[in-house]
This record gives structure tokens, C-alpha cells and sequence, in this order.
């Protein structure tokens, strides 16, 4: 299908329409507007629709509908695939729209479609009150939560989709319409892990649950000489953990933080970890199993702020460094699946770069599969594998490591290819089949009722 390009006059159309800013190639921000987290994604779209409100939404959408560019949604930045922006395309941006509104009395927030999780748990956080996000809090709330949304306390509370009460969203044809709560039933179920193409959803309601402002959380980094007995001890624990931890096992170097000792800095390591989602004093007898997995480098468990764990890693993944992540889901973590992991991860690239398995299981598999959009529900384990780097001269040789190493495991593999990680667009091996399983055929129909004809088709080509 051939797709017109933006034209002066969607431009000025716009400009009358939007209270927001419009920005074109000439406008002084149009630099920072066109840049989203992974710095690996640089694209120069030819305007981008900084929307404030959902009227904003609504005018932008009938814009994008009267003349038919290729069309993109923003909402925090965040993804890594960069599908936020395209070249040459109009951007919907709503990274204005920011603000949440929380009602501790019902225990729910509500967040606009450009929020970030620290947003979301800077409201929340005063009440004690948190709900599953992502464990970098500038992560977007929007495509994380499409996407289904893994978080530290999935096992516990579900996740992310599966905590949305409604969403607010402005389809195809320019209205708005609440989602959930029994209206637009399927609309609803699509936002549940559907990922992009159902329209611009501008607010999320989720429900929210006790916990924090403190929590207790186990971080213990092992040798990495002693990594094949960890991983090993770690799979055979995690499934049977209770459901109030969410237990990850992370193949990366020791990161320069001044709490831990200077001469392990940089060490390669195996960090097992997990929070208790739960009251913090109620912690230790449930922790310790992860913090006796063999003889520790380094034990960094404790309590701590909510708000900081959440945050803890934002500065050894900042914006602008370059990103390629890519996963498996699986239903188990074999002998030999721990040795391929460790035979790759000894060709590592960067000390940057990790893999990260986290365990399903608990909430997450209690959702029946016909109650959301999000397949990989009957996975015990995603194992991702996540590149970061500096240099673009590296790009080839980091982006074929990462790639190599998700072709190893393969074999090892459910077959399901978690959308908020699956590569790069038009990646090998994350077909729609892939991402969405058992639900694509819905979804197509879904998408087909509420955009017949295909203005949102760009934004969700991929996957």
C-alpha cells in the first residue's frame, strides 16, 4: 500500500487544529522532539503533533485521517524498537500529558498516555500504594502497559494489563471512547497485551495495591566462576517461590555503585534478586533462599524506598546509549540451555550489556487465555537479552552478538517472543505468530472493526 508523505498543508492543518505545539524540521526543539530513549533510533520524522489534551488527540487524529501520512504514537519515548517515530512520518506525541490522579479511598490511578512510571509511583507512593511497572521508572506507561507490562511484583499482582480497570482511547474514526468496565469489551481485551493499532489510548486507569513507602528486596551478586551452580540452584527454586516474589537471575558486571566495594566494580557477575510484595518486616524467612544460592562477591539486600528501588538502575540505562533487546519465553531452563547462556555470555560485548531471566507463573497464569490479548500467559520463564553500548561503531558487531545469541537458545524456546522485547522492525524470528500467538487472528479483527481503513496500520506493521 502506498502511503502519502506529509505535506505543508497537513502541517498548516494541524497548526489550526492543535492547541499543542507542532513541530516541523525548522522548529527549534524538533531535535530533542524526534530522539526517544534508545539512541540506536534516529529518525527524522516531518512533524511531530505535541498533543496537550485528548481534544488535542481527537483534531490531530482527523487530521492524520483527512490526508493519510504515515503515522506514529509517542508516548513516553521508551520503546526500544524505536516505533515511536518514523522517517518522513507525523508523530502523535503525548508526552505532555503526563499528569495522574490517584484515589486512595478506591485504590485506583489514573495516568495520562504520556506518563512514566516514576510518575505513576511519585503519585501513588504517599498512599502506599503501587501498582506493577516497569523496573525502570522512565519507562512509558503506555507501551508497557499494551505490550502486557513484566514488572518485580507480576507474581503478585499480575501484570500490568492485567491491572487496567479502563483505558481511554481515541480510535480511527475521531471519537473517544472508554474501554473496560464492560464497555468495548474487545477493544478492552486488546489493550490487554495487544501491543499497537487500536488508536491513541490517552488515559489508563489501573488498580493500585498496599505496598511500600518501604520495601524489602534481595539484590546478591555471586562470582561469576561459580555462575553454572547458581543459575542451576537459582531455576530449581524460582517456580516454587511464593507468589509474593517475583525472582530474576541477571548474567551482567558489577555495576560502579559507591555502596558496593571499588575493586568489584566491573566484575562479570550473576545478580539473583527479588522484592517481596509484601510487608517489609514479614521479609526475611522469604528472601533468604535467594541470598543462599552459594557464597556471595557482594549482598546488597535490605530495605528501602519504593520510589528508590524503582529507580535504581535508571542511570546505568540512560537515554542515549544504544539498545538492542530481544527474548524468549520458556517452560524451562534446562541443563543445557543455562550452558549455551554462559557460552554466549562469555563473548559479551559490552560490560553494559545483560541477560535477564525473569519467572512467570503466579497472578500472571491465573488470567484465563481468552481474558486478554497478551499469549505467553502457560510460560515459566522470559529470558531476554539485552544489548546496550555506546559507540555507533559497534553497532554491527553488538547487534550480531545479541542476535546470535538469541538464535542459540532458540531450541530452548516456548516459541513466544515478548513484543515489548522482540528486536529491532522487520527483526528474523519475532513474526506476528510469534508475538501474539493465539491471539493475532482476534486482533486482526478487532483492529479491522475499529480501523477499517488502515490509518493506524503503520503504527502497528510491527509486529
Amino acid at each position: 500500500m502506498s502511503i502519502p508523505a506529509v505535506t505543508h498543508e497537513l502541517i498548516d492543518a494541524l497548526r489550526t487544529e492543535l492547541r499543542g505545539a507542532v513541530i516541523d524540521r525548522e522548529h527549534p526543539e524538533y531535535h530533542g522532539a524526534r530522539s526517544v530513549w534508545n539512541g540506536l533510533i534516529d529518525r527524522h520524522p516531518a512533524v511531530i503533533a505535541r498533543c496537550v489534551d485528548t481534544q488535542d488527540v481527537v483534531a490531530a487524529v482527523n487530521v492524520a485521517r483527512k490526508y493519510r501520512p504515515p503515522l506514529t504514537i509517542r508516548g513516553g519515548g521508551h520503546q526500544v524498537a524505536g516505533s515511536a517515530v518514523s522517517d518522513g512520518g507525523m508523530v502523535i506525541d503525548l508526552s505532555a500529558m503526563r499528569g495522574v490522579e490517584v484515589d486512595p479511598e478506591r485504590r485506583t490511578a489514573r495516568a495520562g498516555g504520556g506518563a512514566t512510571w516514576g510518575d505513576v509511583d511519585r503519585a501513588t507512593q504517599p498512599f502506599g500504594l503501587a501498582t506493577p511497572g516497569g523496573e525502570v521508572s522512565t519507562t512509558g506507561v503506555g507501551g508497557f502497559t499494551l505490550g502486557g507490562g513484566m514488572g518485580l511484583t507480576m507474581r503478585a499482582h499480575g501484570l500490568a494489563c492485567d491491572n487496567l480497570r479502563s483505558i481511554e482511547v481515541v480510535t480511527a474514526d475521531g471519537q473517544v471512547r472508554t474501554a473496560g468496565g464492560g464497555e468495548h469489551a474487545d477493544l478492552f481485551w486488546a489493550a490487554r497485551g495487544g501491543g499497537r493499532g487500536i488508536g491513541v489510548v490517552t488515559a489508563f486507569e489501573f488498580d493500585l495495591h498496599a505496598l511500600g513507602p518501604d520495601v524489602a528486596a534481595a539484590t546478591v551478586f555471586y562470582p561469576y566462576e561459580d555462575a553454572r551452580r547458581v543459575l542451576r540452584a537459582w531455576r530449581d527454586y524460582a517456580p516454587t517461590a511464593p507468589e509474593s516474589v517475583t525472582p530474576q537471575a541477571i548474567l551482567w558486571s558489577v555495576p560502579p555503585d559507591p555502596a558496593i566495594p571499588e575493586a568489584l566494580h566491573g566484575k562479570k557477575t550473576v545478580v539473583c534478586l527479588g522484592l517481596f510484595a509484601g510487608p517489609a518486616p514479614e521479609a526475611d524467612g522469604v528472601l533468604a533462599p535467594l541470598r543462599d544460592l552459594g557464597t556471595p562477591l557482594f549482598d546488597a539486600s535490605g530495605t528501602m524506598a519504593y520510589l528508590d528501588l524503582q529507580s535504581s538502575v535508571d542511570e546505568l540505562l540512560p537515554a542515549g546509549e544504544r539498545y538492542f533487546m530481544k527474548s524468549h519465553g520458556t517452560n524451562e531452563l534446562s541443563d543445557e540451555a543455562i550452558k549455551t547462556l554462559l557460552q554466549w555470555d562469555a563473548y559479551r560485548p559490552t560490560p553494559q550489556t545483560l541477560t535477564a531471566i525473569r519467572t512467570l507463573g503466579g497472578a500472571i497464569e491465573r488470567v484465563g487465555v481468552d481474558e486478554s490479548a497478551f499469549p505467553h500467559r502457560s510460560d515459566r520463564f522470559n529470558v531476554s537479552i539485552d544489548a546496550c553500548w555506546s559507540r555507533p561503531a559497534d553497532d554491527a558487531k553488538v547487534v550480531a552478538w545479541a542476535r546470535g545469541a538469541w538464535d542459540a537458545l532458540t531450541p530452548y524456546a516456548s516459541g513466544g517472543v515478548y513484543v515489548n522485547f522482540a528486536g529491532l522492525e522487520d527483526e528474523d524470528g519475532a513474526s506476528r505468530d510469534s508475538v501474539y500467538r493465539g491471539s493475532r487472528d482476534r486482533l486482526t479483527e478487532v483492529r479491522n472493526a475499529y480501523d477499517p481503513t488502515g490509518l493506524f496500520e503503520f503504527a502497528s506493521r510491527r509486529p
